[in-house]
């Protein structure tokens, strides 16, 4: 099956700064893709090279199997949402929709069939009359997919298109921006630096830092198997410690950190051995807190120590764990309510199996 996308080798440089270096992925047909990653990465940049905004320094862009490097942006059959949306607020919402329809030259009727389907896939059914600025912020942005939408893309792109919204309405329209997608059977390319975003909407993400591709994988994969520590670190909560590794037992690793704790890891089949500087990553949640070491038994790494603070977030809740050594553990809390009425100066122990600490070479 031919991608709906190809970016191959695509580099973007301006002046000695690269932007953007040797990327190279493919987007089925269908396929909700992110491109995560923090400010300044490079994401924005491949993004306007997509839509023909940007003509890239090296390397092609397909859409189903044609280059369209020679193609002008309103030739190319892509469409771009924005994060403000750019709806005309003296435009009627049926007059938006419509509004590249008509610059078509299609006929009215033609215009006014698909504008009412339009409406009725965003689930908005019956308000094409209605003002812009009558909406809520959640409708304005179903209006504006709606109107790129009818133009019938190959791809739709996206960028930060939640960042405007308030977080209540963002984490409703993560749930929303999925249904549309599988609604419309459309690819969608979705530029965000919102991993929560990323990872609830997406089928496939990849993770960009300074103008390359770390991994490109789905929420899980990221999640659960990083392959590099920019990877560990970027996706959800992570503590870290630096230290080298004292001896190898298949893909099982003991460990000592810099400040002379002895903890278990894991390789997870990267080639470590004896006497490597490594940086390991232990996600709160893997960490279990007891009142006491019995409670641990079985356990790989088992700490004793102090709440240095508590994170209070509902289900999320966590605590801030400090060691005898001044080690700061973060521990998530078991959502039962066990330590609802845990507090700073409480003596805790927590421990974690050694297959939870993913273990990464620092070259540098």
């Amino acid at each position: 099956m031919t991608p709906d996308l190809d970016c191959l080798d695509l580099t973007r440089r301006f002046g000695d700064h690269t932007a953007v270096d040797h990327v190279n992925f493919s987007v089925a047909p269908g396929t909700f893709f992110s491109i995560l990653g923090p400010s300044g990465c490079g994401k924005t940049t491949i993004m306007r090279m997509i839509a023909g905004f940007l003509e890239p320094s090296s390397g092609d862009i397909r859409i189903r199997g044609a280059s369209v490097l020679d193609t002008p942006p309103n030739k190319r059959p892509v469409n771009m949402v924005f994060q403000h949306l750019a709806l005309f607020p003296m435009m009627s919402i049926a007059e938006n929709i419509g509004y590249g329809l008509r610059r078509r030259g299609m006929a009215k009727a033609e215009i006014a069939r698909k504008v009412d389907e339009a409406l009725e896939r965003i689930g908005l059914p019956g308000i094409g009359n209605r003002k812009v600025t009558e909406l809520s912020g959640g409708q304005k942005q179903r209006v504006a997919i709606a109107r790129c939408m009818v133009l019938e893309p190959d791809v739709l792109l996206l960028d930060e298109p939640l960042g405007a919204l308030d977080l209540k309405l963002r984490e409703h329209m993560k749930v929303e921006l999925k249904a549309l997608q599988a609604a419309f059977d459309t690819t969608f390319v979705y530029i965000t630096h919102d991993q929560s975003e990323a990872l609830v909407m997406s089928d496939q993400i990849a993770v960009m830092n300074n103008g390359r591709f770390e991994q490109v994988g789905t929420g899980q994969d990221l999640y659960y198997r990083p392959e590099t520590p920019f990877v560990a670190g970027f996706i959800g909560e992570a503590n870290r410690w630096r230290g080298r590794v004292e001896r190898t037992e298949g893909d099982e690793l003991r460990l000592r950190t810099e400040s002379g704790l002895e903890m278990r890891g894991a390789a997870h089949g990267r080639a470590l051995q004896a006497g490597d500087r490594v940086e390991v990553f232990v996600r709160p949640e893997s960490i279990r807190i007891a009142g006491d070491a019995a409670a641990l038994a079985g356990f790989d790494n088992v700490l004793e120590g102090a709440v240095s603070n508590i994170l209070f977030n509902g289900a999320a809740s966590r605590a801030l764990v400090t060691d005898d050594a001044g080690e700061e553990i973060e521990v998530t809390l078991p959502q039962s309510g066990e330590f609802s009425d845990l507090k700073r100066g409480d003596r805790v122990h927590v421990g974690w199996s050694g297959a939870q600490g993913n273990a990464f070479a620092v070259t540098a």
